[in-house]
Protein backbone atom coordinates (compact mmCIF):
# COMPACT_ATOMS: atom_id res chain seq x y z
CA UNK A 1 0.00 0.00 0.00
CA UNK A 2 0.97 3.07 -1.06
CA UNK A 3 2.10 6.13 0.99
CA UNK A 4 -0.11 9.13 0.39
CA UNK A 5 1.90 12.44 1.21
CA UNK A 6 0.12 15.70 2.30
CA UNK A 7 0.64 18.89 0.77
CA UNK A 8 0.03 22.25 1.90
CA UNK A 9 -1.60 25.25 -0.17
CA UNK A 10 2.01 25.89 -2.15
CA UNK A 11 1.87 22.35 -3.38
CA UNK A 12 5.18 21.79 -0.64
CA UNK A 13 4.35 19.19 1.77
CA UNK A 14 2.71 19.40 4.34
CA UNK A 15 4.18 20.53 8.05
CA UNK A 16 3.57 18.42 10.94
CA UNK A 17 1.56 19.44 13.78
CA UNK A 18 5.00 20.29 15.58
CA UNK A 19 6.16 22.67 12.70
CA UNK A 20 2.93 24.18 13.28
CA UNK A 21 3.34 24.92 16.78
CA UNK A 22 6.79 26.37 16.31
CA UNK A 23 5.53 29.02 13.68
CA UNK A 24 2.97 29.79 16.06
CA UNK A 25 5.07 30.24 19.19
CA UNK A 26 7.58 32.06 17.01
CA UNK A 27 4.78 34.71 16.51
CA UNK A 28 4.17 34.95 19.75
CA UNK A 29 7.22 35.30 20.62
CA UNK A 30 7.56 38.03 18.19
CA UNK A 31 4.28 40.12 20.21
CA UNK A 32 5.78 39.12 23.52
CA UNK A 33 9.16 41.06 22.68
CA UNK A 34 7.38 44.07 21.70
CA UNK A 35 5.32 43.98 24.66
CA UNK A 36 9.06 44.15 26.61
CA UNK A 37 9.78 47.02 25.80
CA UNK A 38 6.19 48.56 27.57
CA UNK A 39 8.34 50.70 29.95
CA UNK A 40 10.55 52.60 27.59
CA UNK A 41 7.23 53.30 25.49
CA UNK A 42 5.58 54.87 28.34
CA UNK A 43 8.66 56.80 28.91
CA UNK A 44 8.42 58.20 25.52
CA UNK A 45 4.62 59.13 25.77
CA UNK A 46 5.14 61.22 28.84
CA UNK A 47 8.41 62.74 27.48
CA UNK A 48 6.17 63.41 24.42
CA UNK A 49 3.69 65.34 26.29
CA UNK A 50 5.87 67.66 28.06
CA UNK A 51 6.47 65.18 31.47
CA UNK A 52 10.14 65.62 31.81
CA UNK A 53 12.10 64.18 34.38
CA UNK A 54 12.01 67.21 37.01
CA UNK A 55 7.55 67.02 36.70
CA UNK A 56 8.04 62.97 37.46
CA UNK A 57 10.21 63.50 40.36
CA UNK A 58 7.62 66.57 41.55
CA UNK A 59 4.74 64.05 40.74
CA UNK A 60 6.11 61.32 42.88
CA UNK A 61 6.52 63.82 45.46
CA UNK A 62 2.97 64.46 45.13
CA UNK A 63 1.74 60.66 45.15
CA UNK A 64 0.44 61.07 42.44
CA UNK A 65 -1.77 58.13 41.33
CA UNK A 66 -1.50 57.85 37.79
CA UNK A 67 1.93 57.55 37.44
CA UNK A 68 2.20 55.07 39.80
CA UNK A 69 -0.60 53.20 38.20
CA UNK A 70 1.19 53.47 34.57
CA UNK A 71 4.44 52.16 35.61
CA UNK A 72 2.97 49.14 37.42
CA UNK A 73 0.91 48.27 34.27
CA UNK A 74 4.06 48.60 32.28
CA UNK A 75 6.08 46.34 34.43
CA UNK A 76 3.37 43.87 34.71
CA UNK A 77 3.11 43.52 31.02
CA UNK A 78 6.96 43.19 30.89
CA UNK A 79 6.25 39.96 33.17
CA UNK A 80 4.03 38.67 31.20
CA UNK A 81 6.65 39.31 27.86
CA UNK A 82 8.63 37.05 29.87
CA UNK A 83 6.96 34.33 30.87
CA UNK A 84 5.20 33.95 27.34
CA UNK A 85 9.22 33.77 26.04
CA UNK A 86 9.24 31.18 28.35
CA UNK A 87 6.95 28.79 27.30
CA UNK A 88 7.70 25.21 25.28
CA UNK A 89 5.95 26.19 22.10
CA UNK A 90 3.79 23.02 22.24
CA UNK A 91 -0.55 22.94 21.41
CA UNK A 92 -0.91 23.89 25.05
CA UNK A 93 2.03 25.89 25.25
CA UNK A 94 0.99 28.01 22.78
CA UNK A 95 -2.59 28.56 24.50
CA UNK A 96 -1.31 29.64 27.37
CA UNK A 97 0.95 31.67 25.97
CA UNK A 98 -1.59 33.59 23.75
CA UNK A 99 -3.68 34.07 27.33
CA UNK A 100 -0.87 35.65 28.78
CA UNK A 101 -0.08 37.92 25.95
CA UNK A 102 -3.60 38.91 25.90
CA UNK A 103 -2.97 39.73 29.71
CA UNK A 104 0.21 41.70 28.84
CA UNK A 105 -1.55 43.65 26.27
CA UNK A 106 -4.21 44.94 28.42
CA UNK A 107 -1.74 45.98 30.91
CA UNK A 108 0.22 47.76 27.93
CA UNK A 109 -2.74 49.56 26.71
CA UNK A 110 -4.07 50.45 30.32
CA UNK A 111 -0.29 51.91 30.61
CA UNK A 112 -0.60 53.74 27.89
CA UNK A 113 -3.95 55.76 28.47
CA UNK A 114 -2.84 56.31 32.49
CA UNK A 115 0.02 57.34 31.30
CA UNK A 116 -1.58 60.23 29.01
CA UNK A 117 -3.86 61.10 32.19
CA UNK A 118 -0.89 61.36 34.26
CA UNK A 119 1.42 63.74 32.00
CA UNK A 120 -1.77 66.06 31.98
CA UNK A 121 -2.42 65.68 35.64
CA UNK A 122 1.31 66.59 36.21
CA UNK A 123 1.93 68.64 33.37
CA UNK A 124 -1.12 70.80 35.09
CA UNK A 125 0.25 71.95 38.07
CA UNK A 126 -1.07 70.95 41.87
CA UNK A 127 -3.44 74.03 42.44
CA UNK A 128 -1.12 75.22 45.53
CA UNK A 129 -0.74 78.94 45.62
CA UNK A 130 2.60 80.64 46.47
CA UNK A 131 3.26 83.94 47.73
CA UNK A 132 6.65 85.55 46.88
CA UNK A 133 8.47 89.00 46.37
CA UNK A 134 7.63 90.52 49.59
CA UNK A 135 8.13 93.82 50.35
CA UNK A 136 7.25 96.30 52.90
CA UNK A 137 7.96 99.91 52.81
CA UNK A 138 7.33 103.11 54.55
CA UNK A 139 6.51 103.81 58.55
CA UNK A 140 3.82 102.30 60.00
CA UNK A 141 1.62 105.56 59.86
CA UNK A 142 2.35 104.79 55.53
CA UNK A 143 3.33 101.39 55.32
CA UNK A 144 3.03 100.03 51.59
CA UNK A 145 2.92 95.72 51.43
CA UNK A 146 3.50 94.33 47.75
CA UNK A 147 3.63 90.73 46.91
CA UNK A 148 3.24 88.26 44.30
CA UNK A 149 0.35 85.21 44.28
CA UNK A 150 0.82 82.50 42.26
CA UNK A 151 -0.90 79.07 41.34
CA UNK A 152 -1.03 76.76 38.76
CA UNK A 153 -3.38 73.80 37.81
CA UNK A 154 -6.61 75.63 39.24
CA UNK A 155 -9.87 74.22 38.57
CA UNK A 156 -12.05 76.47 36.56
CA UNK A 157 -14.79 76.85 39.43
CA UNK A 158 -12.13 77.38 42.46
CA UNK A 159 -10.61 80.54 43.71
CA UNK A 160 -7.31 81.22 45.43
CA UNK A 161 -8.31 83.71 48.41
CA UNK A 162 -6.29 86.05 49.56
CA UNK A 163 -6.18 87.84 52.76
CA UNK A 164 -3.76 89.96 54.78
CA UNK A 165 -4.49 90.86 58.13
CA UNK A 166 -2.24 92.57 61.18
CA UNK A 167 -1.56 90.24 63.95
CA UNK A 168 -0.04 90.52 67.01
CA UNK A 169 2.69 90.08 69.17
CA UNK A 170 2.82 85.59 68.53
CA UNK A 171 1.80 86.67 64.46
CA UNK A 172 -1.39 84.65 64.78
CA UNK A 173 -3.78 86.57 66.40
CA UNK A 174 -5.81 88.92 64.49
CA UNK A 175 -5.78 92.12 66.01
CA UNK A 176 -9.43 92.53 64.81
CA UNK A 177 -10.60 89.64 65.24
CA UNK A 178 -12.59 88.12 61.50
CA UNK A 179 -11.50 91.60 60.09
CA UNK A 180 -8.63 91.62 57.26
CA UNK A 181 -7.24 94.36 56.00
CA UNK A 182 -6.94 92.83 52.56
CA UNK A 183 -8.95 90.52 51.06
CA UNK A 184 -9.94 89.28 47.12
CA UNK A 185 -10.57 85.92 45.51
CA UNK A 186 -8.56 85.09 42.27
CA UNK A 187 -10.19 82.87 39.19
CA UNK A 188 -7.80 80.93 37.18
CA UNK A 189 -7.60 81.76 33.53
CA UNK A 190 -8.28 79.15 30.89
CA UNK A 191 -4.94 77.39 31.83
CA UNK A 192 -5.53 77.03 35.24
CA UNK A 193 -2.72 79.91 36.36
CA UNK A 194 -3.76 82.29 38.88
CA UNK A 195 -0.99 85.18 38.72
CA UNK A 196 -1.29 88.77 40.70
CA UNK A 197 0.79 90.93 42.20
CA UNK A 198 -0.83 92.95 44.96
CA UNK A 199 -0.03 96.16 46.01
CA UNK A 200 -1.35 98.18 48.69
CA UNK A 201 -1.39 100.73 51.76
CA UNK A 202 -1.75 100.02 55.55
CA UNK A 203 -2.36 101.74 58.64
CA UNK A 204 -1.17 99.43 61.27
CA UNK A 205 -3.18 99.91 64.99
CA UNK A 206 -0.72 100.60 68.19
CA UNK A 207 -1.51 96.91 68.90
CA UNK A 208 -0.14 95.00 65.78
CA UNK A 209 3.31 93.85 65.62
CA UNK A 210 3.37 91.48 62.60
CA UNK A 211 1.28 91.22 59.64
CA UNK A 212 0.07 87.94 57.99
CA UNK A 213 -0.52 86.80 54.27
CA UNK A 214 -2.36 83.80 53.79
CA UNK A 215 -3.50 82.29 50.49
CA UNK A 216 -5.56 79.22 50.01
CA UNK A 217 -7.38 77.50 46.83
CA UNK A 218 -11.00 77.51 48.18
CA UNK A 219 -11.78 75.07 45.77
CA UNK A 220 -10.40 72.17 48.07
CA UNK A 221 -12.21 72.12 51.08
CA UNK A 222 -9.31 72.99 53.25
CA UNK A 223 -9.12 74.51 56.34
CA UNK A 224 -7.79 77.93 56.64
CA UNK A 225 -5.34 77.14 59.07
CA UNK A 226 -1.05 77.83 58.52
CA UNK A 227 -0.67 75.03 60.64
CA UNK A 228 -2.64 72.13 58.66
CA UNK A 229 -0.41 69.33 57.50
CA UNK A 230 -2.01 68.98 54.20
CA UNK A 231 -1.08 68.75 50.73
CA UNK A 232 -3.85 71.29 50.00
CA UNK A 233 -3.39 73.38 53.16
CA UNK A 234 -2.47 77.53 52.69
CA UNK A 235 0.26 79.06 52.06
CA UNK A 236 1.17 81.48 54.72
CA UNK A 237 3.73 84.13 55.32
CA UNK A 238 4.19 86.18 58.31
CA UNK A 239 6.53 89.15 59.47
CA UNK A 240 7.45 91.34 62.28
CA UNK A 241 7.15 94.59 61.77
CA UNK A 242 9.02 97.28 63.42
CA UNK A 243 7.38 99.46 66.45
CA UNK A 244 9.85 101.79 66.54
CA UNK A 245 8.54 103.48 63.06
Amino acid sequence: MRKVQRMDGDGGPAPTPEETQARIGKRLDDVAKILAGALVTVAGVMTALGLSSDIVFVALNNDSLPIYVASLCAILAIVCSIVALLVHPTRRGNLWETAVLVLGVVFYMVALSVAVLGAADAAGGNGRPTITDVKVDGPRSNLKLSFNVKADGVQSDATIEVSVTAVRADLATPVQDGVDDYSSQLRPNDKGVVEQRVSMAMLLPSQAEGISIEALNAGDGTEDQCQEHSKRGPTCTRFRVSTNT
